[in-house]
């Protein structure tokens, strides 16, 4: 179970750019949670998969050479889920289908894919750990800068530009 877990029931399989298939069922599965239960929602299921994540990522990885092989994915999940809480927060609070923020749905997705890939800062500290919970946390981290990134640009696009 685990291991389907880590590789979010083979998502993790899909080639090329596996973590890319895994951050993308991270935005479908978001918008389904937010539809079913809102922001709330997201952040409880953000925690909890962070959790389950690292659990499932220690199960998968251990005794194994590589910490962090490319089909473990629910990493990605967890911090595509964290880089998208800004965009359903505000269509939640704004009482707004949560598609009709499409554009805060697709640049979380490009700048936490940016800052996974990229690592920069803290993101590849947390990667160099060489453990379960750095393979979350790197993501986590990549995630908090995305939806900081997004923010902006929903400031920037809403409260500067007026659009």
């Amino acid at each position: 179970m685990s291991h389907m877990i880590a590789t979010v029931f083979g998502v993790g399989y899909m080639r090329p750019a596996p973590g890319t298939w895994g951050s993308a069922v991270g935005v479908i599965s978001a918008l389904i949670l937010h539809y079913l239960g809102g922001f709330p929602l997201l952040v409880v299921a953000s925690v909890l998969v962070f959790v389950i994540g690292w659990w499932a990522t220690a199960n998968a990885t251990r005794g194994k050479e590589d910490h962090d092989p490319s089909e473990i994915v629910i990493d990605e999940v967890a911090g595509q889920w964290i880089a998208l809480l800004v965009v359903s927060f505000g269509a939640w609070h704004a009482g707004i289908d949560p598609l009709r923020m499409y554009p805060g749905w697709i640049a979380g997705f490009l700048l936490f894919r940016l800052f996974d890939i990229t690592k920069p800062g803290p993101i590849g500290w947390a990667d160099r750990r060489g453990d379960a919970l750095g393979v979350m946390l790197d993501d986590v981290i990549a995630g908090i800068f995305a939806a900081i990134g997004t923010g902006i640009l929903a400031w920037l696009s809403h409260g500067v530009l007026g659009l």
